[in-house]
């Protein structure tokens, strides 16, 4: 586990896609009306949908709370992969 955040699990509660809890978030990157950007301890999060406000956001106990209308949720997994560390990316050197 983090040592900044020993404790601390990744989880979505989504109820009737108007309110969205998630817990084990790291940092707020930016949000609007339309998207809120994550950053978790599993990879960046993309919310998007209408009228989103966030609610609550607590980055000492990792959770926030974003209210409005859920339209998807999406995981960047580009995090920590070097581009063209495969096994194509050191072929093509």
């Amino acid at each position: 586990m983090d040592e900044k955040n020993p404790n601390w699990h990744h989880q979505i509660k989504v109820i009737d896609r108007e309110e969205i809890t998630i817990d084990g978030i790291t940092n707020l990157g930016s949000y609007d009306d339309q998207q809120v950007v994550l950053e978790t301890d599993q990879g960046m999060l993309v919310l998007k949908g209408e009228d989103l406000n966030v609610k609550q956001l607590n980055l000492e106990q990792g959770t926030i709370i974003v209210e409005g209308f859920l339209k998807s949720l999406e995981y960047d997994d580009s995090r920590g992969q070097k581009k063209g560390a495969g096994f194509f990316g050191r072929l093509l050197k």
